[in-house]
Protein backbone atom coordinates (compact mmCIF):
# COMPACT_ATOMS: atom_id res chain seq x y z
CA UNK A 1 0.00 0.00 0.00
CA UNK A 2 1.20 3.50 -0.82
CA UNK A 3 0.01 6.90 -1.97
CA UNK A 4 2.04 6.59 -5.18
CA UNK A 5 0.11 4.30 -7.47
CA UNK A 6 2.68 3.89 -10.26
CA UNK A 7 5.52 2.90 -7.92
CA UNK A 8 3.25 0.72 -5.83
CA UNK A 9 1.88 -1.18 -8.80
CA UNK A 10 5.41 -1.76 -10.11
CA UNK A 11 6.40 -3.37 -6.82
CA UNK A 12 3.19 -5.44 -6.72
CA UNK A 13 3.86 -6.74 -10.21
CA UNK A 14 7.42 -7.61 -9.29
CA UNK A 15 6.47 -9.66 -6.21
CA UNK A 16 3.16 -10.92 -7.61
CA UNK A 17 1.21 -9.07 -4.96
CA UNK A 18 -1.79 -6.75 -4.83
CA UNK A 19 -1.41 -2.98 -4.62
CA UNK A 20 -3.84 -0.74 -2.73
CA UNK A 21 -3.65 3.04 -3.12
CA UNK A 22 -3.87 4.47 0.37
CA UNK A 23 -3.21 7.75 2.18
CA UNK A 24 -2.58 6.94 5.84
CA UNK A 25 -3.34 10.50 6.87
CA UNK A 26 -6.96 9.49 6.16
CA UNK A 27 -8.74 7.34 8.74
CA UNK A 28 -11.15 6.27 6.00
CA UNK A 29 -8.28 5.02 3.84
CA UNK A 30 -6.89 3.03 6.77
CA UNK A 31 -10.21 1.22 7.10
CA UNK A 32 -10.56 0.69 3.36
CA UNK A 33 -7.02 -0.71 3.15
CA UNK A 34 -7.77 -3.46 5.66
CA UNK A 35 -11.14 -4.17 4.04
CA UNK A 36 -9.41 -4.62 0.69
CA UNK A 37 -6.89 -7.02 2.18
CA UNK A 38 -9.63 -9.08 3.84
CA UNK A 39 -11.60 -9.16 0.58
CA UNK A 40 -8.54 -10.45 -1.25
CA UNK A 41 -6.96 -12.78 1.30
CA UNK A 42 -8.23 -15.35 3.75
CA UNK A 43 -6.54 -13.71 6.70
CA UNK A 44 -3.78 -11.36 7.83
CA UNK A 45 -0.55 -12.99 8.99
CA UNK A 46 1.76 -9.97 8.93
CA UNK A 47 1.32 -6.21 9.33
CA UNK A 48 4.29 -3.92 8.79
CA UNK A 49 3.73 -0.27 9.66
CA UNK A 50 6.35 1.56 7.64
CA UNK A 51 4.91 4.91 6.50
CA UNK A 52 6.66 8.09 7.52
CA UNK A 53 7.93 11.50 6.56
CA UNK A 54 10.14 14.16 8.07
CA UNK A 55 9.91 17.89 8.74
CA UNK A 56 12.81 19.81 10.22
CA UNK A 57 12.09 23.06 12.10
CA UNK A 58 12.58 24.58 15.55
CA UNK A 59 9.64 24.25 17.94
CA UNK A 60 8.69 27.93 17.81
CA UNK A 61 8.10 27.73 14.05
CA UNK A 62 7.04 24.08 13.70
CA UNK A 63 3.78 24.18 11.67
CA UNK A 64 0.82 22.87 13.66
CA UNK A 65 -0.79 21.21 10.64
CA UNK A 66 2.41 19.30 9.88
CA UNK A 67 2.60 18.23 13.54
CA UNK A 68 -0.94 16.84 13.31
CA UNK A 69 -0.21 15.06 10.05
CA UNK A 70 3.01 13.49 11.34
CA UNK A 71 1.25 12.00 14.37
CA UNK A 72 -1.61 10.78 12.17
CA UNK A 73 0.66 8.99 9.69
CA UNK A 74 3.27 7.65 12.10
CA UNK A 75 1.25 6.93 15.26
CA UNK A 76 -2.51 7.02 14.70
CA UNK A 77 -2.40 5.05 11.44
CA UNK A 78 -0.33 2.21 12.96
CA UNK A 79 -2.82 2.09 15.85
CA UNK A 80 -5.80 1.98 13.48
CA UNK A 81 -4.31 -0.67 11.20
CA UNK A 82 -3.37 -2.76 14.23
CA UNK A 83 -6.87 -2.33 15.64
CA UNK A 84 -8.52 -3.36 12.38
CA UNK A 85 -6.44 -6.53 11.85
CA UNK A 86 -6.48 -7.46 15.53
CA UNK A 87 -9.75 -9.48 15.54
CA UNK A 88 -8.52 -11.46 12.51
CA UNK A 89 -5.22 -12.32 14.19
CA UNK A 90 -7.02 -13.19 17.42
CA UNK A 91 -9.36 -15.56 15.61
CA UNK A 92 -6.54 -17.30 13.75
CA UNK A 93 -4.47 -17.45 16.97
CA UNK A 94 -1.39 -15.80 15.58
CA UNK A 95 0.18 -12.96 13.67
CA UNK A 96 3.23 -10.75 13.35
CA UNK A 97 3.20 -6.97 13.61
CA UNK A 98 6.39 -5.01 12.99
CA UNK A 99 6.44 -1.27 13.49
CA UNK A 100 9.27 0.54 11.72
CA UNK A 101 10.20 3.09 14.34
CA UNK A 102 13.59 4.81 14.40
CA UNK A 103 16.53 5.38 16.63
CA UNK A 104 14.61 8.60 17.27
CA UNK A 105 12.09 6.48 19.13
CA UNK A 106 14.84 5.98 21.72
CA UNK A 107 16.81 9.22 21.57
CA UNK A 108 16.06 12.76 20.42
CA UNK A 109 17.58 15.29 18.05
CA UNK A 110 16.83 19.00 17.82
CA UNK A 111 14.42 20.39 15.21
CA UNK A 112 12.48 17.11 14.90
CA UNK A 113 9.71 17.53 17.47
CA UNK A 114 7.02 15.87 15.36
CA UNK A 115 9.07 12.89 14.20
CA UNK A 116 10.66 12.17 17.58
CA UNK A 117 7.33 12.43 19.39
CA UNK A 118 5.58 10.11 16.93
CA UNK A 119 8.35 7.49 17.06
CA UNK A 120 8.50 7.52 20.86
CA UNK A 121 4.74 7.01 20.88
CA UNK A 122 5.06 4.13 18.42
CA UNK A 123 7.30 2.27 20.87
CA UNK A 124 4.64 2.67 23.55
CA UNK A 125 2.01 1.26 21.21
CA UNK A 126 4.33 -1.63 20.36
CA UNK A 127 4.78 -2.62 24.00
CA UNK A 128 1.09 -2.32 24.84
CA UNK A 129 0.00 -4.36 21.84
CA UNK A 130 2.62 -7.02 22.62
CA UNK A 131 1.15 -7.50 26.09
CA UNK A 132 -2.41 -7.69 24.78
CA UNK A 133 -1.49 -10.03 21.95
CA UNK A 134 0.55 -12.53 23.95
CA UNK A 135 -2.32 -14.92 24.73
CA UNK A 136 -3.31 -15.02 21.05
CA UNK A 137 0.10 -15.81 19.60
CA UNK A 138 0.44 -12.29 18.20
CA UNK A 139 3.93 -10.83 18.43
CA UNK A 140 4.48 -7.09 18.12
CA UNK A 141 7.93 -5.58 17.76
CA UNK A 142 9.53 -2.33 16.68
CA UNK A 143 12.68 -1.84 14.64
CA UNK A 144 14.73 1.25 15.43
CA UNK A 145 17.27 1.94 12.69
CA UNK A 146 19.59 4.90 12.46
CA UNK A 147 19.80 6.72 9.13
CA UNK A 148 18.86 4.44 6.23
CA UNK A 149 19.77 5.22 2.63
CA UNK A 150 16.29 6.26 1.46
CA UNK A 151 14.73 9.27 -0.30
CA UNK A 152 13.43 10.41 3.12
CA UNK A 153 16.97 10.68 4.46
CA UNK A 154 18.30 12.25 1.28
CA UNK A 155 15.67 14.99 1.56
CA UNK A 156 16.65 15.58 5.19
CA UNK A 157 20.20 16.43 4.21
CA UNK A 158 19.06 19.52 2.34
CA UNK A 159 16.49 20.49 4.98
CA UNK A 160 18.94 20.15 7.85
CA UNK A 161 21.58 22.16 6.01
CA UNK A 162 19.12 25.05 5.65
CA UNK A 163 17.85 24.84 9.23
CA UNK A 164 21.30 24.59 10.80
CA UNK A 165 23.07 26.95 8.40
CA UNK A 166 25.75 24.43 7.44
CA UNK A 167 26.74 22.59 4.26
CA UNK A 168 25.13 19.33 3.18
CA UNK A 169 28.44 17.51 3.65
CA UNK A 170 28.60 18.80 7.23
CA UNK A 171 25.09 17.50 7.82
CA UNK A 172 26.15 14.00 6.77
CA UNK A 173 29.38 13.96 8.76
CA UNK A 174 28.54 16.07 11.84
CA UNK A 175 24.81 15.40 12.28
CA UNK A 176 23.84 12.07 10.75
CA UNK A 177 26.99 9.99 11.20
CA UNK A 178 28.65 11.66 14.18
CA UNK A 179 26.70 9.82 16.93
CA UNK A 180 27.26 6.37 15.40
CA UNK A 181 30.31 4.19 16.02
CA UNK A 182 30.15 2.83 12.46
CA UNK A 183 30.28 5.76 10.05
CA UNK A 184 27.93 4.79 7.24
CA UNK A 185 24.28 4.74 6.26
CA UNK A 186 22.23 1.57 6.70
CA UNK A 187 21.10 -0.11 3.50
CA UNK A 188 17.35 -0.83 3.02
CA UNK A 189 18.13 -4.51 2.44
CA UNK A 190 19.63 -4.74 5.92
CA UNK A 191 16.39 -3.45 7.43
CA UNK A 192 14.39 -5.90 5.34
CA UNK A 193 16.46 -8.82 6.61
CA UNK A 194 15.69 -7.99 10.25
CA UNK A 195 11.99 -7.52 9.48
CA UNK A 196 11.94 -10.92 7.76
CA UNK A 197 13.42 -12.50 10.88
CA UNK A 198 10.88 -10.82 13.18
CA UNK A 199 8.10 -12.20 10.97
CA UNK A 200 9.50 -15.74 10.99
CA UNK A 201 8.78 -18.71 13.27
CA UNK A 202 12.30 -18.34 14.63
CA UNK A 203 11.24 -15.07 16.30
CA UNK A 204 8.21 -16.50 18.11
CA UNK A 205 9.79 -15.70 21.49
CA UNK A 206 10.46 -12.08 20.52
CA UNK A 207 7.69 -9.61 21.36
CA UNK A 208 7.44 -6.14 22.84
CA UNK A 209 11.01 -5.43 21.78
CA UNK A 210 12.50 -2.26 20.35
CA UNK A 211 15.32 -3.58 18.18
CA UNK A 212 18.15 -1.08 17.87
CA UNK A 213 19.83 -1.10 14.48
CA UNK A 214 21.85 2.02 15.04
CA UNK A 215 25.49 1.33 14.09
CA UNK A 216 26.47 1.70 17.75
CA UNK A 217 24.68 5.04 18.30
CA UNK A 218 23.19 4.11 21.70
CA UNK A 219 26.23 2.12 22.88
CA UNK A 220 27.86 5.28 24.20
Amino acid sequence: ADRHREKGEAVANDIKGVFVACDLSSRTDCRLLVNKVLDTCKGVDILINNAGFQHVAPIESFPEDIWDNMLQVMLTAPFLLTRYVWPVMQKQQGGRIVNIASIHGQVASPFKAGYVSAKHGLLGLTKTAALEGAEYGITVNALCPAYVRTPLVEQQISDQAKTRGISEDEVIQKVMLEPAAVKRLIEPSEVADVVAYLCSDAASAVTGAAWSMDLGWTAR
